[in-house]
């Protein structure tokens, strides 16, 4: 665009693209926002920055302003940038526009001390499934010891003027991010070295406590937005809006209320709209548009201003009636002159295409949005754990009966993403056995789901095991006849496996198996034990037999295994036994087997 005026054409028709920040709680995310918004605000006149709802628009001007040398504003014809900051963590980056995420481009924001962490690996996931394009801001960089702080300065003067320890210090910290990048499948480098954005991730290093770097932060999105979006910020502001759900909040005085991004088009106070809720599209009329009051007057809290109207791409806070159903995440649509089925209709796909499959057998999931939810569940498909019910909000009563109802001990669960449980369903769920588990990070979720399962799952395996005949071969031992019968008490040495009390013992004969009698007690120095493994001498006690008739000194006795129990023995629970148990259960089997092959089969 040669001519800077800022009423041309244009501007009706390029949108601002809309930013979304991510990254691992504590590596700063809220400090980079607020240090952008607070540059912001020193560089341009106090009324030219607006807070929206649930965002922050930084027009190109101001961007300049703060950039310095490193913008010239003739370059660009977009209007500016705007910054999604809902307060949900990184839930708002999983919000859906038309089958993608809500933002044009992203920051992901990795501490330089710390790397890569849980949340970190979350949000690349999501960057990569909704292909939405980011750069990565290295903050902390002040924190490199020694470092001296540039206010404000672009981040390549800044290092220049730090010594050479220093310099080598944060480049170390900085190749290990670009290194934890290329695992993740994405080759990156400084911003300054990447010519092509499309196929490299451009790192920034920035600090939200000193802006130092934040010039250039500002740069590379306007650069990379203005390059690669343009087209796709080309909308009609005359036209319908079209948004997207950040927030469900009841609001003094208007009742409930909806934090939205309009990111298309154009929402009138007097519209009505189609709003996607949990039992399907709600239509209604808007009542009020708010919006914050400047930030001069922020002062006053809560206190909104109402607008006549909002063009994208903008945030906005809808007061209607009926909006106790909408839910997070969810599309709004404008109506106007256009068919009101239709409307509905566009709403209804939108909300099927994220809709969850789901299962007769499962655990229940509950998230803060639809585009967790579906975050969530498309985890829990890749981890083949199934999912019965999937709905958005608070975990209530009728979510515990649910998972009740399940068949399995390990779906009797509920795993609840960035939700609250509500007290009287956390205290149904105990009376009723109902696993809950909760967490802001969607691995630990179901990391700690999956330990639940594999305990349950050992405790069936012990169970079983416990009710099982073990197998085990065990020797007479000569001369060591303690008495002849009623019960005979012998002294024995275990061969292989494991002898437990109250097992029968057979004695081989012929390729048969001739039952002698019940083991009924083992000794080990006169005190009684429950079981002895291969190895160990002790003395036992047979009902049934008699020494020198049934049973003789030196005779090798086997506890005799059920052929169901051989069966389990050999089919599910081989891993779970010692390995000479394994070889006195291959011994038995093929003694049975040489006179019936398909014995324990």
């Amino acid at each position: 665009m040669s001519d800077t005026d800022p009423t041309t054409a244009t501007d009706d028709t390029l949108r601002t693209p809309i930013v979304a920040v991510l990254g691992h709680v504590d590596h700063g995310k809220t400090s980079l926002l607020d240090k952008i918004r607070g540059s912001a605000v020193t560089a341009g006149e106090s009324g030219a920055i607006t807070q929206h709802i649930g965002a922050t628009a930084v027009p190109l001007d101001v961007i300049s302003e703060i950039a310095g040398d490193l913008v010239d504003p003739t370059d660009f014809d977009l209007p500016g940038l705007l910054f999604i900051d809902t307060p949900g963590h990184h839930s708002f980056s999983t919000l859906r526009s038309r089958g993608g995420a809500l933002a044009d481009i992203a920051i992901l924001v990795v501490d330089v001390n710390d790397g890569f962490q849980p949340q970190t690996l979350e949000a690349i996931d999501i960057l990569k499934r909704t292909q939405t394009p980011f750069i990565v801001a290295a903050n902390k960089i002040d924190t490199v010891p020694g470092w001296n702080p540039n206010e404000g300065q672009p981040v390549q003067q800044t290092m220049d003027a730090q010594s050479d320890r220093v310099q080598s210090d944060l480049n170390e910290k900085l190749y290990e991010i670009i290194g934890e990048l290329s695992d993740n499948g994405f080759s990156a480098d400084m911003y300054w070295r990447v010519q092509n954005f499309q196929a490299n991730i451009g790192v920034v290093p920035v600090s939200a406590e000193t802006s130092e770097g934040i010039p250039d932060l500002l740069t590379v999105m306007m650069g990379l937005s203005q390059r690669y979006m343009k087209e796709e910020m080309e909308i009609d502001t005359s036209g319908p809006g079209v948004g997207t759900v950040l927030e469900v909040k009841d609001t003094q005085g208007f009742g409930t209320t909806l934090d939205a991004i309009i990111y298309d088009g154009t929402i009138r106070n007097d519209d009505t709209i189609v709003v996607g809720g949990l039992q399907g599209p709600i239509v209604t009329d808007v009542r009020a548009l708010l919006r914050p009051r400047p930030l001069e007057e922020i002062r006053t809290e809560q206190e909104f201003e109402q607008v006549e109207q909002v063009a994208a791409a903008d945030g906005v806070k809808i007061a209607a009636p009926d909006l106790g159903d909408a839910m997070a995440g969810a599309p709004i649509r404008v109506i106007r002159d256009r068919d009101r089925s239709e409307v509905i209709a566009e709403v209804e796909e939108e909300l099927a295409e994220i809709e969850v499959t789901t299962k007769e057998e499962g655990v229940v999931i509950k998230a803060d949005t639809l585009g967790s939810l579906e975050a969530l569940s498309s985890t829990l498909e890749e981890e083949e754990i199934p999912v019965m019910r999937a709905e958005v909000g608070a975990v209530a009563p009728r979510d515990v009966r649910v998972a009740e109802t399940a068949g399995e001990p390990t779906n009797q669960a509920i795993l609840a993403f960035s939700v609250e449980v509500l007290d009287d369903a956390r205290d149904l769920a105990e009376q009723e056995d109902v696993e809950l588990f909760e967490d802001d990070v969607i691995y630990q979720l179901v990391e700690s789901y999956d330990d639940h399962v594999t305990a349950i799952e050992e405790a069936q395996q012990e169970q079983i095991l416990e009710n099982i005949t073990r197998p085990a071969k065990f020797r007479i031992l000569q001369d060591h006849t303690f008495r002849q019968s009623d019960p005979a008490v012998v002294g024995v040495e275990i061969l292989s496996g494991e002898l437990r009390r109250n097992v029968n013992v057979v004695r081989w004969e012929n390729g048969e198996a001739n039952r002698v009698g019940t083991l009924k007690t083992i000794q080990d120095e006169g005190e009684d034990v429950d079981s002895a493994r291969a190895g160990e001498r002790m003395a036992v006690s047979i009902q049934g037999p008699t020494v020198g008739r049934q049973i003789e000194e030196g005779d090798d006795l086997w506890v005799e295994i059920p052929e169901k129990h051989a069966k389990i023995l050999e089919q599910e629970l081989k891993e779970d036994i010692s390995v000479d148990e394994r070889e006195a259960l291959s011994m038995y089997l093929e003694k049975h087997r040489n006179r019936d092959p398909f014995w324990g089969k």
